[in-house]
């Protein structure tokens, strides 16, 4: 595979010079009709063998286009902060908004490849990783994201001589490190491993472009003369994704697919079940003390929890979310409310503002409205497309997974009421000084498309109750019990959680 890629080839400086002066023209006039349209973000990622120039060569597309509108990253070993995260935490915090370039160093691929090399992943769990990486790269060209990705080489002879040339200079030798030299060593296996990690990732919308290290001219040139024509390419592209788009995001309704279903998963719940005032009373004091006290031991063992909460408008979330977290210790919880995304949200991928808020370990993350939003109100209210939230269940069902293989406990709550219900509380709420505020004109604007948005739920809890992360359903048209059972829920799965953690029980 690599052998095109050791061919010495070399560019003078005098034809350097003249390649450049166009070549940095192109960039330029692209960049600025990218940030202009803000459409989609452009991702570089930059691997290969040490000493090969991808520091330089980053360096360079920083001199040729404008910095302001460009990040680089160079990923280290995880800090505390990020290992107490999930794994791909840290690149979703540092992804660029649309109309934005991100240059990456030693990121995604970087510790697969060096686990491979030193034996810390056998084939499955290599496979695995890999696999992880195809699906967050899916995701982010589906979402029109423009991926590309480097693989800087150098022959086993050429990297030694260009290790050996940097510590032999005094302005450079930092740049050389111990591990330089062991991974030296190990050239053959960071060959192999590097062969099948280009060979298993390399797809037409995230592709690897494999250059050639030896000659600073030449690297710098390929490297930009790809990314030009890729960058264009994609900015034309981007026309065509646009315009088959549109409709979408006009308020038109996406909500009547399969409108003919006749039975929901609600339909089967029994909304009269209720709880006297005297046993809620009674049963919400010891759920809480319980509940406190299992919190403060999962906090104890770095056990991090995320409570999702959905449901029709005055179902009851606020009010369960609040007799849950009454007995945590408030410094280890944060409670998320999410409404219609921001200017800088909508700049992103749509699940970028809620990895953002995922709790480090130990602690407790609640989210009011959650990433469903994209099957739920998305979906009906016609702002997304029918490609958009069709193929957001698998998203989302991959960004459960990585939550639930990190430890994490997940769980996911729809409250469930009747419209006969649900009209009660809207007037209960307008006659009320203390309430009237949570009434708004979207939500009678949502009741109108009931019907709508109980088929987009029963399909979203068909398409997303998995075995490790399934959905509750919550049987609300009766507050104190929709409470109770909330809160015994959580009780019952941190229980499992301990005990599965300490091995006899918590």
């Amino acid at each position: 595979m690599f052998d095109a890629a050791e061919l010495g080839q070399t560019v003078g400086d005098k034809a350097f010079a003249k390649r450049e002066r166009d070549l940095r023209a192109q960039l330029l006039e692209l960049q600025y009709r990218s940030l202009e349209r803000a459409r989609f973000p452009v991702l570089i990622d930059f691997a290969g063998v040490d000493g090969a120039g991808k520091g330089t060569t980053i360096n360079m597309l920083n001199k040729w286009m404008d910095p302001r509108w460009l990040r680089t990253v160079g990923y280290q070993a995880p800090t505390e902060e990020e290992r107490s995260r999930p794994r791909f935490w840290r690149y979703w915090r540092d992804m660029p908004p649309k109309g934005r370039i991100g240059l990456f160093l030693s990121g995604r691929y970087s510790r697969v490849l060096l686990q491979r090399v030193y034996g810390g992943l056998d084939d499955a769990a290599f496979e695995e990783r890999l696999a992880q990486i195809i699906r967050f790269e899916n995701m982010l060209v589906d979402d029109g994201a423009l991926v590309l990705k480097f693989w800087m080489h150098l022959s086993q002879e050429h990297q030694k001589t260009r290790l050996e040339t940097l510590a032999a200079d005094p302005a450079l030798s930092y740049r050389v490190r111990e591990k330089d030299w062991r991974n030296h060593e190990h050239y053959d296996a960071f060959i192999v491993a590097g062969e099948k990690i280009i060979s298993r990732t390399n797809k037409g919308d995230a592709p690897w472009n494999i250059v050639e290290g030896v000659d600073a001219n030449h690297r710098h040139l390929e490297v930009g003369e790809i990314l030009t024509a890729e960058l264009a390419r994609h900015l034309e592209n981007n026309k065509d994704r646009t315009r088959r788009k549109t409709g979408a995001g006009n308020g038109e309704s996406n909500g009547g697919a399969n409108s003919k279903r006749s039975v929901t998963v609600f339909d089967k719940l029994d909304l009269s079940l209720q709880v006297g005032r005297e046993e809620y009373e009674q049963a919400l004091g010891r759920c809480q003390a319980r509940l406190g006290e299992l919190g403060r031991i999962a906090g104890e063992k770095g056990i991090s929890t995320v409570l999702a909460f959905e449901g029709p408008d005055a179902a009851g979330k606020g009010g369960a979310i609040r007799r849950t977290v009454w007995s945590l210790d408030a410094r280890w919880y944060r409670v998320h409310q999410f409404a219609a995304p921001t200017d800088v949200e909508r700049a992103h991928h749509y699940l970028w503002r809620f990895w953002q808020r995922l709790p480090r370990a130990g602690q407790v993350s609640v989210f009011d409205r959650s990433w469903y939003g994209r099957v739920l109100v998305e979906r009906t209210e016609g702002f997304a497309s029918e490609d958009e939230w069709r193929r957001a269940y698998a998203e989302i069902n991959d960004f459960e997974s990585q939550l639930v293989d990190d430890g994490i406990l997940l769980l996911k709550f729809w409250l469930q009421i009747d419209k006969d219900e649900q009209i009660s509380r809207f007037e209960k709420r307008a006659q009320s000084p203390y309430k009237h505020w949570k009434l708004t004109d979207e939500d009678w604007r949502n009741r109108e498309q009931w019907d709508a948005y109980q088929i987009a739920a029963h399909e979203m809890i068909q398409y997303t109750s998995t075995r490790t992360s399934p959905w509750v359903l919550v049987e609300g048209n009766d507050k104190q019990f929709a409470r109770l059972k909330v809160i015994q829920t959580v009780i019952d799965h941190l229980q499992a959680r301990l005990a599965e953690d300490n091995g006899n029980g918590a």
